[in-house]
């Protein structure tokens, strides 16, 4: 298990008596929407709105977001701080090259202050009357406690306590919790969009919600003027699409002593690497923290976005023709863009807010547009998606942003839905679990009891086990656990498949599937009253006839030949995998034989070493891998 974080806790502050709470709270979820907006004077209409903005109006099971809010209203209550971010756990080197292999990073000093956008429930427990634990574990509290936040951010603007959602503009920009103009308008907005177009769901606890449309409807937006919040800070060359809140806050480039710098590197992409992935992570931290780890030239890992959960801003530190170091694979950090989700992959928070879906989708579009990257699940990568770079640092490699990262729904606000194609025969399928009904068991939710079962929660992930029955085990990961069994943990993807990810299929009974998975047929429940994967045609790689096995890589390094002279020639290991013959494995694309010689602090030194070699990206395990195209042979799955 990683190294736990430093933490400070919160001093509980007393709570101002205020009017007694209902007797009887509403058990319908519509109802108690209904309920605290009469008592409050909001209109239904922005209650329901600003919920679906933060939760999808779910409750999940009272566990906090990945910026500690809790309920259908997003209430926050952050009980600590961390010292970093994630890059600061585990083995990893963020960098990931044998050329120039970085220390693990110290932890830093946690900051002594919460911002007021992660202490919303001390008002909302001052203004309802009710406890935290209230606030926290009862939707219909929770409810009374986000009506009368905006009710209290109505009266503080001077606005009217309006029947007419438009004039409360102002009060749903404040509740975004923004101290940047242009993030709390994009937070209006997009509530205001949501009422405008109506919505329609049921929840993650079976509650049936609706929001009808309100298609006339004018945002009086003189009310955000008088919040006084700083302006946008969006200088010319900023690399964001202009519907979302986006500033730019440099990472630190700078020399340090005994030839070293910090802490990425300058490149010129696309002319000289096509940029080909985009890997999604979670920062196992709070946004202006991690924040400031990337000014710190020192400290040994950086991204290009961050992403703040509460309203979705985002900042940019480095520009994307250059490398971060994000990724822990040299190989995939050389051609892709990191970008970091404020929270926590499960130790702190579950969930991720719907701004900041909203936010990061349009973002991945926008760059994945730019630059030619497939919206696909091979090429749109959580950090778990990525390979380690030798046997030895397999084990090692994160793991963010975990089970409850809803990929269905993240590649729907992109644009690119995650659809079924083929026969039910098809010889291959897509990982397609309900998200909102699909809650597998996991241990290790708790930090105080690290060992303890998780609350049932909505997950992308299915478990793979060796034989198609619930009370088998699950399949093995070498790499992770060379002499080990695979673990129910959250920190654990050894056996799971991940929502959007396609695999071969190896065998059908009754209502199980096997997929090719690691070497081994890997067994999931897969009914066809509750389907979890849809049929997916397309390519497949098999070993070449006359071949026992064929070797798979964790990067797409050039042959020995292509190296010219005064640059070390990085070896092309085998990860300690087997793909043996009669397994199959579905085709990503081609990969370029490339690797990026950058161990010096100027640009002039550096240098894109290509080779002959033909590799193929593959989807071997949860993580993608690579295969030298000489050694397989390609098929197509109908």
């Amino acid at each position: 298990m990683r190294r736990l974080l430093a933490t400070s806790l919160v001093a509980l502050l007393p709570l101002i008596p205020a009017s007694p709470a209902q007797a009887a709270p509403p058990a319908d979820r519509q109802q108690a929407f209904t309920s605290a907006a009469k008592e409050f004077g909001v209109p239904e209409s922005v209650l329901l709105g600003v919920s679906y903005l933060e939760s999808r109006w779910d409750a999940h099971a009272g566990q906090p977001s990945s910026d500690a809010g809790f309920g259908p209203m997003h209430l926050t209550d952050a009980a600590a701080f961390t010292a970093g971010n994630h890059h600061d756990a585990g083995e990893e080197d963020a960098r990931g090259d044998d050329g120039r292999p970085l220390p693990a990073p110290e932890a830093r000093p946690a900051p002594a202050e919460l911002p007021a956008s992660l202490r919303t429930m001390e008002r909302a427990a001052q203004l309802t009357g009710e406890s935290r634990e209230r606030l926290r574990g009862d939707a219909a509290a929770n409810i009374r406690g986000g009506a009368a936040l905006l009710a209290d951010y109505q009266k503080a603007l001077g606005a009217p306590l309006s029947d007419d959602p438009g004039q409360w503009y102002g009060a749903v920009a404040k509740y975004s919790g923004a101290e940047e103009s242009g993030a709390a308008k994009f937070f209006a907005d997009e509530v205001f969009s949501i009422i405008k177009e109506g919505a329609e769901r049921t929840t993650d606890d079976g509650h049936r919600v609706r929001l009808p449309a309100v298609p006339r409807l004018d945002a009086i937006e003189k009310w955000l003027e008088k919040l006084g919040l700083r302006p946008p800070v969006r200088p010319d060359g900023i690399e964001c699409p202009a519907s979302i809140s986006c500033e730019w806050i440099p990472a630190a480039y700078a020399q340090l002593p005994n030839d070293d710098y910090g802490h990425y590197d300058l490149a010129n992409r696309p002319a000289s690497q096509k940029v080909d992935y985009i890997i999604i992570h979670d920062m196992e931290g709070y946004f202006l923290p991690s924040i400031r780890l990337n000014q710190d030239p020192a400290y040994g890992a950086s991204w290009h976005y961050s992403v703040r959960s509460t309203d979705g801003h985002i900042a940019q530190h480095i520009k994307t023709k250059d490398v971060g170091w994000q990724a822990g694979n040299w190989y995939i950090n050389a051609k892709s863009i990191g970008i970091e989700h404020e929270g926590f992959l499960a130790e702190g928070g579950t969930w991720f807010t719907e701004a900041m879906y909203r936010s990061s989708a349009r973002l991945v579009r926008y760059l994945a547009l730019r630059h030619g990257v497939p919206l696909d699940r091979a090429h749109i990568l959580g950090h778990d998606n990525v390979p380690g770079t030798l046997p030895t640092t397999v084990r090692g490699m994160h793991e963010d942003p975990g089970p409850f990262w809803d990929w269905a729904h993240y590649f729907k606000l992109m644009g690119a839905p995650l659809h079924g194609l083929g026969g039910p025969r098809s010889g291959a399928v897509m990982i397609r679990p309900d998200f909102a009904t699909n809650k597998p068991h996991f241990y290790g939710c708790d930090r105080q009891n690290p060992e303890a079962d998780c609350p049932p929660l909505p997950a992308h992930t299915v478990w793979l086990r060796t034989e198609p029955r619930e009370d088998a085990p699950l399949v093995k990961d070498i790499g992770k656990h060379p002499t080990g069994e695979s673990l129910y943990s959250v920190y654990d993807h050894s056996a799971r498949a991940s929502t959007g990810q396609r695999y071969a299929v190896a065998e059908r009974s009754g209502d199980w599937t096997a997929i090719w998975y690691l070497g081994q047929k890997a067994w999931f429940h897969n009914p066809a009253s509750n389907p979890t994967a849809v049929p997916s045609m397309g390519l497949l790689v098999t070993p070449k006839p006359g071949k026992a096995t064929v070797p798979v890589y964790g990067r797409a390094y050039p042959e020995e030949e292509a190296y010219p002279e005064g640059i070390p020639y990085q070896a092309v290991t085998p990860l300690q995998y087997t793909f043996s013959a009669g397994e199959k494995y579905t085709l990503a694309g081609v990969a370029p034989a490339e690797y990026y010689r950058a161990v010096t602090f100027n640009l002039e030194d550096h240098t894109v070493v290509r080779g002959g070699t033909r590799y193929l990206q593959i989807q071997f395990g949860h993580r993608v891998m690579f295969v030298k195209a000489d050694d397989v042979r390609v098929t197509f799955s109908g």
